[in-house]
């Protein structure tokens, strides 16, 4: 049996639980991640096609192999959980992988908003069923955890996932087919939850000990936060940058600053699938950079924001090849070694 990076992982100290992919046989929610980078970097692309003037092609092409890895592993996904009873709510209750599940409805919105475009009138109804499925997720998500479902060990920052930058990502989703005021409404949902959930993150972390080496690449969180916030609010309020556009744009930066600094922790890590985790809120990152300094008047920002948007591509395109290059080899492995399999 093939191991993966969330069969097991503590849950109170010394203890470990297994994760849903062992008992169920479910495809681990993390591979998520791929097509959710993919359309954040794609998001990118498209903001530096306006304000730019960069081709279009960046971009399509990295929407269509987040559409095309979407579907195949939701279809994937649902397969198998639909000949297991019982698959899904044990992946929404479990501890460490369960916040992951908002990647699958995060993507549908990306994906939407962006094809919503070339057809608006279906993909605005399409956006708005993914809103709808991953404010599901996220409900469920949240009654489970306030219902004493998990312990403030096994919290970590990946929490902060389907009800703070979900949130987020629903309120562009919404400014994306002209729906301002929901856009409002679902900025207004992530702020709490940032609050909210932020705290009881921040406190877990303070005083619960060390994260488990498989959570930490949910750190990146801290940064997802405000580069989906601002993102939003830039959306939703087109025009000269006021005092809140300012305000969250300084914890955007000074959550930049935090993870330079972790860099050495994330080093100590082996490679794995989780490492895609990084790349949404990189590619947020600069999709917002992109989008600020095409509204502000610093000199040399076109400059500025394409160096931005080539790191960004670059970091994504990395973890892409490392992930080609460790499959590769752990199919041949295999391949020589078929009874550890």
């Amino acid at each position: 049996m093939t191991v993966t990076a969330e069969r097991t992982e503590p849950t109170t100290a010394g203890a470990s639980a297994p994760s849903p992919a062992a008992p169920t046989g479910m495809l681990p929610l993390s591979v998520f991640g791929i097509p959710l980078g993919l359309a954040g970097l794609g998001a990118g692309w498209s903001a530096a096609r306006v304000t730019l003037g960069a081709p279009a092609w960046p971009a399509e092409v990295l929407y269509g192999a987040a559409s095309a890895i979407w579907l195949i592993f939701t279809v994937v996904y649902v397969l198998r959980g639909l000949r297991r009873k019982g698959a899904f709510g044990a992946d929404l209750r479990h501890p460490m992988a369960g916040p992951f599940a908002s990647f699958i409805p995060l993507v549908g919105i990306l994906l939407s908003a962006h094809y919503s475009e070339y057809l608006p009138g279906l993909g605005a109804w399409v956006c708005v069923a993914f809103i709808a499925a991953l404010a599901i997720v996220a409900t469920q998500l949240f009654a489970h955890w306030v219902t004493g479902g998990v312990s403030m060990q096994s919290i970590h920052p990946g929490y902060f996932l389907p009800v703070v930058a979900g949130s987020f990502v629903a309120s562009i989703g919404f400014s994306s087919i002209h729906a301002h005021e929901a856009a409002l409404a679902a900025f207004g949902i992530g702020a709490f939850f940032w609050l909210v959930v932020g705290t009881v993150v921040t406190v877990r972390l303070m005083t619960a000990g060390a994260l488990p080496p498989a959570a930490k690449t949910g750190m990146s969180a801290y940064l997802a936060a405000p580069a989906t916030a601002n993102t939003a609010w830039m959306v939703s309020h087109p025009g000269p940058m006021g005092a809140l556009q300012l305000g969250l744009t300084g914890v955007l930066v000074i959550m930049l600053l935090m993870q330079l600094l972790l860099i050495g922790e994330y080093r100590k890590l082996p490679f794995s699938p989780l490492f895609w985790v990084f790349t949404f809120p990189v590619a947020t990152t600069a999709n917002y950079a992109v989008r600020w300094f095409a509204a502000s008047n610093v000199p040399g920002k076109e400059i500025y924001s394409w160096i931005i948007l080539a790191l960004a591509t670059a970091f994504i395109t990395s973890i892409a090849a490392r992930s080609i290059v460790t499959a590769t080899h752990g199919n041949a492995k295999k391949r020589r070694s078929p009874a550890l399999a």
